[in-house]
């Protein structure tokens, strides 16, 4: 009837579907399908029906899944994937069926017996971009299952995915046992690198949101810089910036990290002058183990960056690098105007998503920066 208004709910949905399902389709038609539906009948069905969901669609290889509780919807996607783990481990690599998942919990729109809407829109996409045997998981789900249930979580960052405005804050759930290539056996679970370190992004204290990109930019150079320590393994930026502007725990932050040592801190920049606190926490206690304070001229934040990087080395007893020397190589930037047209560039490629758009935008900046300096190692 026109006008009808759709039925309108909350729920946290799962779409899952196998990994390479053409290719076994084209080598094994009736094999594959055989295997899928013997999956189905004695482990999918099962254990959705155990943890009380309702499948709301299937086409092929794919299920779309709804659950009113999302500690359930976690809970049944990781019993499918350890128990296809099991049924896969005496099976040749060709003809093993491994699953893809992503969950979302978001208001969904019900038309008869289906789903639809952007919170299901949301799920399927993070299907797509999940590795073989993985579960992906939007921030909505994260927030509401960490701490509840004996998982640890790796953050990717904001994904861009297709037909969804903005982009969406990934993890990848992992559970003990699980295997870091479904097709080959589980490892033993690592345990966390002694000399492992986060950078968190710095907080602008500027007072002026348009300077959020400069500490954005300090942030990233620390993260190269600290990379180029013997011995350190530090967490790519996309990992660590998946939790900017966010109220963390650094404790909590550690685990899913699976890191040591937390780096944090702030930038206060006004008119030449440049402040910038620097604490390191210990991420299994939340103790602080070195903070500092640098109050620098513009023209030597690059010094100071220097000077933080062989502080924390000494701190942790590493092995440092002559990272001056490097600098000394590739040319410290002649025009720190330049400079900070590249710094706006990064900001606009990581804070605004992968799109036409913000390439065309960074673009814009590299350019201003090369006019100035066609030199500038970043632009």
């Amino acid at each position: 009837m026109a006008g009808e208004r759709l039925e309108r709910k909350l729920a946290a949905i799962l779409a899952a579907d196998v990994a390479g399902y053409s290719r076994l389709m084209g080598e094994d038609e009736e094999a594959t399908l055989t295997a899928l539906r013997a999956h189905r009948h004695e482990l999918l069905d099962p254990q959705i029906a155990e943890h009380r969901g309702r499948i709301a669609n299937t086409a092929g290889d794919s299920l779309l899944v709804e659950f009113a509780s999302v500690v359930d919807a976690v809970r049944c996607a990781v019993a499918i994937q350890q128990g296809m783990a099991r049924r896969n481990a005496e099976l040749p690599e060709p003809r093993r069926l491994v699953f893809r998942m992503g969950i979302n919990l978001g208001d969904v729109m019900v038309q008869g017996q289906d789903l639809l809407g952007d919170g299901v829109n949301v799920a399927a996409r993070l299907e797509q971009i999940s590795q073989p045997g993985s579960v992906y998981i939007s921030r909505m789900v994260h927030d509401q299952v960490q701490g509840k249930l004996p998982l640890t979580f790796e953050a990717l960052g904001p994904q861009q995915v297709k037909n969804i405005a903005q982009p969406v804050e990934t993890w990848r759930m992992r559970w003990e046992g699980e295997a870091a290539d479904p097709l080959q056996p589980s490892p033993k679970p690592a345990g966390t690198v002694r000399l492992s370190i986060a950078v968190l992004p710095f907080q602008n204290m500027s007072g002026n949101p348009d300077q959020e990109y400069y500490a954005d930019g300090l942030t990233e150079d620390l993260i190269t810089d600290l990379s180029r320590i013997q011995g350190a393994q530090m967490i790519a930026r996309n990992s660590a910036f998946s939790y900017k502007g966010c109220a963390v725990d650094v404790r909590q932050v550690a685990r899913e990290l699976n890191v040591r040592y937390l780096l944090e801190g702030s930038v206060r920049r006004q008119d030449r002058q440049v402040r910038v606190n620097v604490q390191l926490v210990d991420g299994e206690s939340g103790a602080h183990i070195w903070a500092d304070r640098f109050d620098r001229k513009l023209e030597d934040v690059f010094s100071l960056q220097d000077e933080v990087t062989g502080r924390l080395a000494n701190t942790l007893r590493m092995s440092l690098l002559d990272v001056e020397s490097r600098r000394s190589r590739e040319g410290k930037p002649g025009n720190l105007d330049a400079q900070d047209y590249a710094f706006r560039a990064f900001s606009e490629l990581y804070n605004r998503g992968m799109s036409p758009e913000s390439f065309g935008a960074a673009l814009e900046w590299v350019n201003k920066a090369l006019a100035l300096d066609p030199n500038n190692a970043d632009a």
